[in-house]
Formats: C-alpha cells, structure tokens, sequence
C-alpha cells in the first residue's frame, strides 16, 4: 500500500514534468513558427495599447475630478475682507499641513489651493509651497491652478505678451 508521502512525491514529480515539459514545448514552437511569434508580438502590443489608453481614460478622469472640485471651490466662495482673507488663508493652510501629513494628499492639495486664491501674490506663495509641500501635493496642486483660468500666477499674469518676455517680437 503507497504512502502518503510516495503520492505527494509522484503528484508533484507528475506536475513539475508536466510544466517541464510545456515549456520546452512552448520555447521550441517561439523558436521555429514565425506565426505564433507574430501573435505573441501583437499580444504583446495589444497589452501595451490596453495599459496605455487605460493609463489615458485614468489621467482624464482625474483632470475632470479635479475641474469639478475646483467649480466647487468657486462656488463656495472665497472671503473679499483683508482680514477674513488672512484668517481663511491660515485655516486652510494649517488643514492642508494636516491633511498631507494624514496622507490625504487630493484634500491637502485643495486645500492649499483655497490659501493660494486668497494670498496676494500667488507666484511667491507658489515657491514657498515648492520648497515645503511634497511633489504628490504640489502636482495635484498643479493641476488645480491649470484647471482654474481666473488664477494668475506667473510672473507676467497681467501681461498679454504670449513669450512672457516684454519687448521682443515673436517671429
């Protein structure tokens, strides 16, 4: 009468001889039938294609996440007072500090966003944020500041020159 240990041993003989021997069988038919290495290219491609308009319809999504949070953001309003400014800018910078610190990098970033709309001068508050603020934060942050057309943070924001450098004509 087998043991039990003699049927596990020829169970997993059986199947390490059995995947053995499929991928010989395998290597050999990639080597010698140029048909089925031209449908293991297009397979190949088909995934690559797959990931990549995935990849796309994901950044989309995101982009109009973004725009709809933003619109919100608009909507709720933002303080016109110099000192309901000031206070609504150190609440929402101390929210976001918070939020990135919890790992909530999407609310930290609007956050940050809130303060950069009531800050006086965007462009400095950018570079602070640049220094301080961690890349996941300040892309998504990015992000808002493209989908909102009222913000003007460069350093030629009122100026209509399309080089961004005064003065010199575009050929």
């Amino acid at each position: 009468m087998p043991t039990t240990n003699t049927i596990v041993l020829a169970t997993v003989g059986t199947l390490a001889t059995g995947i053995l021997g499929y991928a010989i069988y395998f290597d050999h038919r990639r080597r010698t039938d140029p048909n089925f290495r031209k449908s293991l290219k297009k397979e190949v491609k088909k995934q690559a294609r797959a990931a990549r308009e995935q990849a796309e319809l994901d950044q989309k999504r995101e982009r109009e996440f973004v725009k709809i949070r933003v619109a919100e953001a608009k909507e709720d309003g933002f303080p016109h007072d110099s000192d309901e400014k000031e206070s609504y800018f150190m609440v929402e910078v101390e929210k976001g500090e918070r939020l990135q610190a919890d790992g909530s990098n999407f609310e930290a970033a609007l956050c940050f966003y809130k303060a950069l709309k009531v800050y006086p001068s965007p462009a400095d508050l950018i570079t602070i944020y640049d220094k301080t603020v961690s890349k996941p934060v300040l892309d998504l942050l990015a992000e808002m500041i493209a989908a909102d057309e009222e913000l003007q943070v460069g350093p030629f924001a009122g100026s209509a020159s399309d080089s961004g450098i005064a003065g010199v004509p575009l050929d």
